[in-house]
């Protein structure tokens, strides 16, 4: 491995995610191990702008392996979407003599480095940190499962109350232009119907759909929303216009809001964020730069990162096609 680099600095920025900090864990505990220094930089963008940063070291990231959100914290940054705001960014790193960062985010996130490494030279990693599921070159992305499971227990409660008083319940979960989160969570669950920005299921199909369910005999049915959906309607004018026509249902609505992104991470996060650093950490190391860390077939990879944010992750049509049979 090469030993050009002896200092790395870590940021996450955009939304928060579970496992993030387990990955800046992994970051600090690589360098550690490889006798590198490792700077953690606060509030993402703006905070490498305005000079937010602490020495870190292998003690530094104790007990955080199992917390959600980010120690780091992360902000939107709109100095950095100009040339003076990077010309700041890079000159703080030239500074404290950073010889490349460790990227933890989403597109935003990676879009900014893709372009910091066009302007400077300057070496990144990106390890996709986002709920949503929505970046390429990637299965998952850390916080991903953790979001799931949270979605999941959560219907499962409203199914509880929705099955006690006969009602239709539309729950809404985030994905704003991706549906994998509303799509596997929906089937984890049972919903009898789910929408999704990457599918127009139609008004129309949706009461038929739900009128065939009364007529079949269920009391109480889920619609799991994607607050992306291409209905044309948000969930309560949703709901609004499923009531008028299908006076019969007893209709409520749920937002789950940002308590999908809270919460300790899973297993299955925490694990995926530790190798997903080390393997960031190393790449570097070996002189790689604007590479993307991701997990395929349970093997860990690289892509560029800009292939990453140019390709969005599929929606699954054997899924979908599972989701319509067990809505019978």
């Amino acid at each position: 491995m090469s030993t050009n680099i002896r200092k790395i600095g870590v940021l996450t920025s955009g939304g928060d995610a579970p496992g993030m900090n387990a990955a800046i864990r992994a970051v600090v505990r690589t360098c550690a191990y490889h006798n590198i220094e490792c700077v953690g930089i606060y509030r993402g963008y703006q905070g490498l702008i305005e000079g937010e940063m602490e020495l870190l070291d292998a003690r530094s990231v104790r007990n955080i392996i199992n917390r959600g959100g980010t120690v780091l914290k992360s902000a939107r940054s709109m100095e950095f979407k100009t040339k003076e705001g990077r010309k700041k960014a890079h000159q703080r790193l030239v500074d404290n003599e950073i010889d490349a960062l460790v990227l933890i985010g989403g597109d935003g996130t990676f879009t900014g480095g893709v372009i910091f490494n066009e302007e400077f030279g300057y070496p990144v990693i990106g390890i996709p940190g986002t709920i949503d599921n929505d970046i390429d070159g990637t299965t998952f992305t850390l916080g991903y499962d953790t979001a799931l499971n949270t979605v999941v227990d959560a219907i499962d409660r409203i199914r509880d109350t929705a099955s006690s008083h006969d009602r239709l319940f539309f729950i809404e979960v985030m994905g704003r232009d991706c549906g994998q989160l509303a799509l596997n969570s929906g089937v984890g669950a049972g919903a009898e119907e789910i929408l999704i920005p990457e599918a127009n299921l139609g008004l129309e199909r949706l009461l038929h759909s739900l009128e065939r369910s009364r007529k079949s005999g269920k009391t109480s049915s889920i619609v799991v929303v994607a607050e992306g959906d291409k209905t044309g309607k948000n969930v309560f004018e949703l709901a609004e216009y499923v009531e008028e026509n299908l006076p019969n249902y007893d209709i409520r609505v749920s937002v789950l809001g940002h308590m999908q992104r809270g919460g300790s991470p899973s297993c299955f996060d925490r694990v995926l964020a530790s190798r997903m650093g080390v393997r960031a950490v190393e790449s570097l190391m070996e002189g790689k730069s604007n590479l993307m860390v991701g997990i395929i077939k349970d093997e860990i990879v690289l892509t560029p990162i800009e292939d990453a944010i140019k390709g969005k992750s599929s929606i699954d049509a054997e899924l979908m096609r599972v989701c319509e049979i067990m809505s019978t």
